[in-house]
Parts: structure tokens; C-alpha cells; sequence
């Protein structure tokens, strides 16, 4: 079977949605019935890996915004540049100049 290419969680969840709509329509033959019950499944499968991947985020997130008010810093010194991974330490924005 060809390798599906990724999709984005929404596009992912559109598809799966067809599919059960179609399986549950009960017109489509039993072969091509469970072709599409194993597409499902692989979508689901990227599906919880992309959620995953958000918790994952939303933790990092959480667990530096909490770092920095036990540090002292107060909910005023938390911007979105602050979470800016690519910004090393010395390296000035452009507001800085």
C-alpha cells in the first residue's frame, strides 16, 4: 500500500470522519470496507501521535512559566519571546537596539 502522506490534525480528523460515514452508510463492499477500517486506524494512530506531541508542548510551556515565578519573575515578565528556544543567551532582539 502507498505511503499516505501527513496530514494536519483537522485534515486527519476530516478523513476519518468520511470514512465512518461511509462504513456506516453500509454501500461499500466488505474488502474495500476494511481497506478503509485500516486507513482509519493508521489515522488515528497520527492522530494521537500529533495530540502527544501538543501535551508535550503544553507541559514544556507550563513548566517553564512556572520555573519563572518560583525564579521571582511575575506574570508581566512572561512574553512570547520568552519562550523563544532560538534566541541564545546575549542575543538581542531588534527592539534592544
Amino acid at each position: 500500500m502507498a505511503k499516505e502522506k501527513k496530514l494536519t490534525f483537522e485534515q486527519a480528523i476530516a478523513k476519518l470522519e468520511q470514512i465512518v460515514s461511509r462504513i456506516e452508510q453500509g454501500e461499500v463492499p466488505l474488502e474495500e470496507s476494511i481497506d478503509m477500517y485500516a486507513q482509519g486506524m493508521r489515522l488515528i494512530r497520527q492522530c494521537r501521535g500529533i495530540l502527544e506531541g501538543a501535551e508535550k508542548k503544553i507541559r514544556l510551556l507550563s513548566e517553564d512559566q512556572s520555573q519563572g515565578l518560583k525564579a521571582g519573575g511575575g506574570l508581566e515578565d512572561l512574553s512570547a519571546d520568552s519562550f523563544d528556544r532560538s534566541a541564545g543567551p546575549g542575543d538581542k532582539d531588534e527592539k534592544d537596539e
